[in-house]
This record gives structure tokens, C-alpha cells and sequence, in this order.
């Protein structure tokens, strides 16, 4: 890892310690797939079955060398009688808790687990069974613990649900199908009287709502809201007073002149909630957040704080080819940064809500997120629906990096759960269908999946915003690169074009634990990423950075008269091309015999920054030294804001014709030298 990766894992270390001091937290699990707890473990079919064993938490258990592998096509594969494996898996675990937790309010929370989850402690049901295995979950079970002395946590998993709805929306999907608590365990205690949650609301003219919840309040008390800007300066406060039996409280003020939040210029704020009773702290909370303002111009376009923008996006799901969906803080980093590395702005979280570390670093290295219910091409019942979309959005409202809310993928819509989306989320984003079928816009967006050229050009002279979810296709690397030029060019010169989302992000290749540890991608089914399972570069990679740079040079040769001025096009839509930094070098390249591959630099030199507007054209004028042209090989490299590159360009200086003589001129003396040595 590293050096800047460490430095930010650190950071989100420390901002979760923050934001957990208004509260004690003890994990019950490990905390990711590297830091993991050993709990008891009983399956009830496939391998090691009927037998108490051990297994890490969290995990896979398929990973950990129980039960049986499914891939979600898997009853397409195999016709009309084909069944899941359906094992259940009994999880044992002792806990003790601190004496200093009597009289508070704990909880116990389950981040993930796949998926009918069952929880008893101390032999008593925490509450009813929980459906749906994407989404955080959580029991009061202050009357079930026992100071000072052992607790027993139980847990029954069901890989299967018994609401068939769930299966349909979770399983009969083009993924591989997988069991067991695949995210932390962990334990909350909270004063009686406390926040609950909170769900902000912060727009690009800086104004600032949020919606307080608190539970437990039993007299009169104080809520203060303060906002801090990232050097931790107070920008902005208010307080508002409750009463006995009070359970919501909204407050709002507005702050001058944030610094806004966009995929280009990631900037966040920390609100911090304190509730007070005669001027003494009982419960406080923290939350990181961005201003900005989502709009939605039917007709027009996406616009993020007044500003169209197109979305130069991919799919991605949550994966590790040895732990499957139970990953680590370090892996979503590292997902995020060759993200943007490609130069792209978006991501949708295919096709369920992801880690919460995911999108905390989606805020802070800057991504527009859809982040999606899960719904592969069936849909959720209302009533199971209605839950999961509660627990999807309490969870990840706060997030400035989505802007989307995705209501299930290709018919995995449930219409009555539209409406549901806004009842947690103050800030009222959209709600958009991933569809697969033409007539199924929403909300003024045609998501239509993988239309051709010609018929993507005909639905962008339409009445919709077009924005495909998923276009083109990574099949054994296929489709990553290939016509992405053409169809970006569509989107970006064209009033209705939004963008969209290649499928996809990495090959969701497993390392079976029941077939030697090799990778299986199910024929033709997971091998669709543009990176390999353990992210290595594929072809595409490198196409998709040089067609989505927002640096755009389509100079493919350098003219007889060139005299180092460059025709450029900005296609940030936030950053002036003044902020970036150009610098070129003048190189030779290496003969084929010599013993390294390669180019020797022989000067380097830095352009000025050309004053270009967002969308706009102009000129780098790269001030080349009057002897440039004794050279062999011309470079020039984009840096961003961040000092992060964004492109390198390579120009040769020397024709076909006069490489070819030096070729053979080192031909010729090295045969002349093996002559002289034989």
C-alpha cells in the first residue's frame, strides 16, 4: 500500500472514532476480511455439515470450505429443475460487556449478513428475522444482556429466503451467490436519552437542513448543530430546544460561501450534533458532508450546483476473488483510485448498497454514486421493499457522493417503493429505474442498457435525458474500449446526453475452495471487467483513460510545420486547464537490440497552464527548445489539481523512414561486431 493509501486509511480510521464518541462500540465480529474473529459454526449441508466447527467472521462461508457454490445464472444453466443449495449456518459467539453499560441503550448491529438472519442472545429472539442481505440491520437488546458475566450471541443464517421475493430480487442474479456475515458485528451503547440519527440536507447556496431523530428524551434539553470546514474551523451554528417525548427536531441556517462539493472538487464539511442538558454533553454525534444541489432539467440535462455534467461511468461490484463480497477499507481505496484513474467521474453500485467505506471514500476522493436496492431483473415485494429502502437510505443519506438512488436493475423495479426513497432522505435526490427496456424512463431519464450507435443516437434526439446504466461490455475485455470514443462523443456533444455506465468494473473470477483454489469465472458469465479479479490491467484500461480524458487532444501526428503550440479541449466541467500542470520531454528511443525496452530523456521542460474554461477550446503552447527536432520522441503529461496524472501523449519526431535506417545501421554493426568476435 502506499504511502498516500496509509495516510488516508488513517484518516477514515480517525474520523470513525470521532464520530463514535458519543458512543462505545465493541466488535463482536473482526472488522474486515483481513481482521477477522473466530466464532463457532454448525452447517447444515455441504461441506463439513453436521458438525460444529470453526469459522472467521466476517466472511464467506463457501470461502471459509463450507456448503456448496451457486452462480445466480446457474438455473438458467441448468434448466427448469435446477434448485439452489439451500444451507443454513448456526454461528455461536460469547461476549462480555463493561459494568459502565448499565442503564444505557445498546444495540447490536449487523452491517451484513446473507441472508434470512435470526439473532438470539442469551437464548432470547433480539427481534423479528431480518430479509435482504445488503443492508445494515439492527436490534435493541438492552433487557437481553447480563452484566458481568457471559453473554451468548446466536445466530441462524439462512442462504436461502423464506419471502420469495428476496430470492427473486437477490439470487436469480448474474453473480455468484454466496452465504454467511459478510460484514462487522458490532455492538452500540448509547445514553438513554440520545441521537438516534440525523439526515442532511446542505445545497450549493449554503443552506443547511437537517432532520435530528433522538430517542429517550425524558425532560426538557438542548440540541446545538456546529459545522467545521476541513481546517476545522467553525463556519456555522444553531441549537433548538426539546421536550419530554420529543423524537424529531429540524434545524436550519445557512453558511456564506462554502466550498463546494463535486466529483472534481471533493470538498467536505463535519456537522457535529450535541445534545445537552444543563449545559452538559449526554450525547453527541458527527457526520462528514458536502454542499451541493442535484437537479434534474427534463428535457436538458443532469446538473450538479448549476452545471450540466455527463457521467463518465462504470459498474461495480463489491468483490475479492479469495473472500468474495467480505472485503477491507483498503480494497474499496484501491477500487476508487483506478476508478479515477481511467478518468472517470461515476460509478454505480451494481447491484446493492455497498461497504459504508466505500462511499466515505467516494466523498473524499471525489465520484458521483448510484447507489442501488438490489432487484437483478426481479423485484422486491412492497412490503420486504419498504424495510430494505429504510435501511439503504438511514444509512447513506449523508453521503454527498450519491446522487442517484437506483430503484432495483433491468425490471427489478417495484414502482411502489418510488415514493419511499424520500420519507428518509431530506435531501430528496432523484430516483432513477436501470432499465433494459425502450418506454421505461423515469423521472425524465432513459437508462435504456446496451443500444447500439445508431439507435443511441436516435433516443438522444428524443424527449429523455439518456444516461445507460450499463452500455458496451467487458466481456474477456471485449467491449471495455472498443467504439467508447464513438459513443462519448455522442454523449458529449449532444444536449440530452448524460454519460453512462460501461459494464464493468472488474471479471468476478472466485477462487473456489472446493476445486484446488483455482479461479472460476462460470464460463462465460464473470470474466466482464475491464480489470482482472485482482484488478490487473487489461487493454481496455488504457483506452477508456486516454477517450475519457478531461484533457482532450485529439492531435494523432505532429505536423511538418508543428512549432510546439497544441490544440487542446477542456472537458472538466469545474476546472480551468490553468490549474493543471503540462510538462513535456524530449527522448530517444531504444534500438530493438538493446538490452532495455524504453526511451532515454534527453531534456524536459514545463508548458505554460493555457487559461481554458470548462467546455472550452484553445492552445499548450509547450515552448519547445530551438534543437527539438534532433529528437526522436515528444511527451507531454497532464497533472490534475491533485497532482494525480491524467494523460500522457506520445508524439514521434522521426519518420517511419528514418527509424527504419537507424534500425538498420544497428543491424549492420552488431552482425559486424558477431563477425569480428567469431
Amino acid at each position: 500500500m502506499s504511502f498516500y493509501s496509509k495516510i488516508f486509511v488513517l484518516l477514515c480510521f480517525c474520523s470513525q472514532f470521532l464520530h463514535s464518541q458519543s458512543k462505545e462500540i465493541q466488535f463482536l465480529s473482526g472488522t474486515d476480511s483481513e481482521h477477522t474473529k473466530e466464532w463457532d459454526f454448525w452447517i447444515t449441508g455441504g461441506r463439513k455439515s453436521g458438525s460444529w466447527n470453526k469459522i472467521q467472521v466476517p466472511s464467506q462461508w463457501e470461502q471459509q470450505g463450507f456448503g456448496s457454490y451457486n452462480y445466480g445464472r446457474d438455473y438458467v444453466t441448468y434448466g427448469r429443475n435446477f434448485k439452489f443449495h439451500d444451507e443454513t449456518g448456526l454461528y455461536k459467539h460469547k461476549f462480555t460487556v463493561p459494568n459502565s453499560w448499565k442503564g444505557k441503550t445498546i444495540m447490536i448491529v449487523f452491517e451484513g449478513s446473507m441472508t434470512d438472519t435470526e439473532v438470539k442472545i442469551n437464548g432470547k429472539i433480539a427481534g423479528a428475522i431480518h430479509q435482504g442481505a445488503f443492508y445494515e440491520f439492527k436490534y435493541d437488546i438492552s433487557d437481553k444482556i447480563q452484566f458481568g458475566k457471559e453473554n451468548v450471541l446466536e445466530v441462524k443464517i439462512s442462504k436461502m429466503s423464506a419471502d420469495k421475493s428476496v430470492n427473486n430480487a437477490e439470487r436469480l442474479a448474474d453473480y455468484w451467490i454466496l452465504g454467511g456475515i459478510f460484514r462487522p458485528v458490532y455492538l452500540e451503547a448509547n445514553p438513554k436519552e440520545h441521537i438516534l440519527s440525523v439526515s442532511i440536507d446542505a445545497k450549493a447556496d449554503g443552506s443547511f437542513r437537517s432532520n435530528i431523530n433522538l430517542k429517550g428524551i425524558n425532560s426538557a434539553n438542548n440540541v446545538k448543530v456546529e459545522l467545521f470546514d476541513v481546517k476545522n474551523n467553525l463556519v456555522g451554528e444553531s441549537q433548538v430546544q426539546i421536550q419530554k417525548g420529543d423524537t424529531l427536531k429540524q434545524i436550519q441556517f445557512s453558511v456564506k460561501n462554502p466550498k463546494l462539493w463535486t466529483a472534481e472538487t471533493p470538498n467536505l464539511y463535519k456537522a457535529k450534533f450535541i445534545l445537552s442538558k444543563n449545559k452538559k454533553t449526554i450525547s453527541q454525534t458527527e457526520e462528514k458532508f458536502g454542499f451541493r444541489t442535484i437537479e434534474i432539467r427534463k428535457g436538458d440535462g443532469i446538473f450538479i450546483n448549476g452545471t450540466k455534467v455527463k457521467m463518465k461511468g462504470i459498474n461495480r461490484h463489491v468483490w475479492w476473488p479469495e473472500t468474495g463480497r467480505a472485503v477491507t477499507e483498503n480494497i474499496d481505496l484501491m477500487d476508487v483510485q483506478l476508478i479515477k484513474e481511467m478518468n472517470m467521474d461515476a460509478v454505480r453500485c451494481s447491484h446493492y448498497p455497498p461497504n459504508k467505506s466505500f462511499l466515505k471514500i467516494c466523498d473524499s476522493l471525489g465520484l458521483y454514486v448510484l447507489d442501488e436496492l438490489a432487484g437483478w431483473q426481479k423485484k422486491y415485494s412492497t412490503e420486504v421493499g419498504k424495510k430494505l429502502v429504510k435501511e439503504m437510505v438511514t444509512r447513506d443519506a449523508n453521503h454527498p457522493s450519491i446522487i442517484f438512488w437506483s430503484n432495483g436493475n433491468e425490471g427489478g423495479h417495484n414502482f411502489d417503493l418510488d415514493a419511499e426513497f424520500a420519507k428518509y432522505d431530506l435531501s430528496n435526490r432523484p430516483v432513477i429505474h436501470a432499465h433494459h427496456k425502450p418506454g421505461n424512463a423515469f423521472n425524465g431519464i432513459d437508462c435504456n442498457h446496451y443500444e447500439g450507435y445508431y439507435s443511441t443516437k436516435k433516443i438522444l434526439e428524443g424527449e429523455n435525458i439518456y444516461m445507460p446504466t450499463e452500455f458496451l461490455h467487458a466481456q474477456d475485455d471485449g467491449g471495455g474500449g472498443t467504439s467508447l470514443a464513438d459513443y462519448w462523443e455522442l454523449h458529449w456533444n449532444s444536449k440530452k446526453g448524460a454519460g453512462g455506465f460501461l459494464w464493468a468494473f472488474v471479471d468476478e473470477g472466485l477462487v473456489r475452495t472446493d476445486f484446488n483454489n483455482q479461479i472460476d469465472v462460470n464460463a462465460i458469465n464473470a470474466p466482464d471487467g475491464v480489470l482482472g479479479p485482482h484488478r490487473e490491467k487489461e487493454g481496455s484500461f488504457y483506452a477508456i483513460r486516454e477517450i475519457y480524458s478531461p484533457v482532450k487532444i485529439d492531435l494523432k501526428t505532429l505536423p511538418n510545420d508543428f512549432n510546439g503550440i497544441i490544440p487542446v479541449e477542456n472537458r472538466y466541467h469545474f476546472t480551468n486547464l490553468k490549474d493543471c500542470q503540462f510538462e513535456w520531454k524530449l527522448v530517444k528511443f531504444k534500438t530493438p537490440f538493446s538490452s532495455e525496452s524504453g526511451f532515454d530523456i534527453v531534456k524536459t521542460g514545463k508548458a505554460e497552464s493555457p487559461d481554458i474554461q470548462p467546455t472550452e477550446k484553445g492552445n499548450i503552447n509547450l515552448n519547445l527548445p530551438p534543437n527539438w527536432r534532433e529528437n526522436e520522441g515528444l511527451l507531454l503529461t497532464a497533472t490534475d489539481i491533485f497532482g494525480k496524472e491524467i494523460y500522457t501523449w506520445t508524439w514521434k519526431l522521426k519518420s517511419n523512414d528514418e527509424i527504419s535506417k537507424q534500425f538498420s545501421k544497428s543491424l549492420i554493426k552488431e552482425k559486424s561486431g558477431f563477425s569480428c568476435r567469431k
